[in-house]
């Protein structure tokens, strides 16, 4: 099979080359900085400058392939118009411009975020209506924009479209020199002591490797028109950070910050007060991300690993970064300074004292 990989450079989509090259595809990959072609670890597949939202340059990319993985994307909320082409636009040129070199069948790399938040206490599924909406969530928005842009291209041209709407990835790149990706910093941060607070929201985690077999699987058996959620472990975030403590042997205090914390941000933000994470991050890390990944399972034969292979390969790789140095600690930010107040905290007895007067309210404020 003659495939392309647009996103080869970035977390998903290296781990999707690397698959088809260790199963004997050929393979194209699209980029535009030379430089993150050192992202790929070592491999060696065919490559071609190109820029997603250049339909030209695109038709060159795909020209003679059988099949396309589109996994380019950004996991970002600014600026919003980059945000909108990269997301929501690009995967309608990857389609049309398949069309137009005969491509037959094109996978899209979407999110359980272009399907939208769920209610609270509920796992969703793939024909979830959606309902980020009303929110004025960026991301979420753009990545729902860009599965319906890709579907009704391939209905339009003749193209085989399959959705694939991975969780939230954790794992290892490639490169394991690099410091980092945007989902597994969570874990980094944890660890460095840079973690000071996370909302009680819930969400669905999944292996980096288990997600590239997902599109994989997603090519060879999905159906056209249709969405796969990759999951794996549906957890919350206090939970989530509670095991990685737990495999690590690394104990640092943190905040949880309860449901409602995004609307307070959100009114702090317009007042232009300091936050030290964004309100758009707090309204989406609050937010249900649960799902099941039943479908795929049963119609792809898609079987994710345990909950705890997964963390424990996160966290041993973020050890090996730190102990070689490579995440140098640089200037305090406004994370790791709130970070070090609550350490303080814990040990001045100020946090105890905290700590007991909200659950006496029904929150939790401190996890260790």
């Amino acid at each position: 099979m003659r495939t392309c990989v647009t996103g080869a450079t970035g977390f998903v989509g290296g781990h999707v080359t690397r698959e088809l090259i260790a199963r004997g595809h050929e393979v194209r990959v699209t980029y535009r900085d030379p430089e993150r072609l050192k992202r790929l670890g070592g491999l060696e597949p065919e490559t071609v400058r190109a820029d997603i939202l250049d339909r030209a340059a695109m038709r060159r990319a795909v020209r003679g392939c059988d099949v396309l993985f589109h996994t380019a994307g950004i996991v970002a909320s600014k600026p919003v118009s980059y945000v909108q082409d990269v997301n929501a636009l690009a995967p309608r040129i990857a389609v049309e411009a398949a069309a137009a070199e005969g491509v037959g069948r094109v996978v899209v790399t979407s999110s359980v975020a272009g399907i939208g938040p769920v209610p609270r206490g509920e796992v969703g599924r793939e024909d979830d209506l959606y309902r980020g909406g009303g929110l004025g969530l960026t991301y979420p928005d753009a990545k729902h924009e860009g599965e319906m842009e890709a579907f009704a291209a391939g209905a339009r041209l003749g193209v085989e479209v399959i959705v694939t709407n991975p969780a939230y990835v954790l794992g290892v790149p490639l490169d394991r020199q690099q410091p980092g990706e945007t989902s597994t910093r969570i874990i980094g941060n944890y660890l460095r002591g840079r973690l000071p607070a996370v909302v009680d929201g819930e969400t669905t985690i999944v292996d980096v490797r288990d997600v590239a077999d997902g599109h994989l699987l997603a090519a060879r058996r999905g159906k056209p028109g249709e969405r796969y959620v990759l999951g794996g472990h549906n957890t919350t975030w206090p939970k989530l950070m509670a095991r990685v403590a737990e495999l690590s042997g690394v104990h640092h205090p943190f905040a949880v910050l309860p449901y409602g914390v995004g609307a307070v941000a959100r009114r702090a933000e317009a007042l232009r007060l300091p936050l030290a994470i964004s309100a758009e991050a707090m309204v989406l890390m609050e937010q249900n991300w649960c799902y099941s990944s039943a479908k795929a399972k049963r119609e792809l034969g898609y079987k994710p690993r345990s909950h705890d292979a997964t963390v424990r390969a996160t966290v041993d790789w973020y050890r090996e970064l730190i102990d070689a140095g490579i995440l140098d600690r640089g200037r305090p930010s406004p994370l790791s300074l709130g970070a070090a107040g609550l350490r303080l905290a814990e040990r001045t007895g100020a946090l105890a004292v905290a700590d007991a007067l909200t659950r006496r309210m029904g929150l939790r404020l401190v996890a260790r």
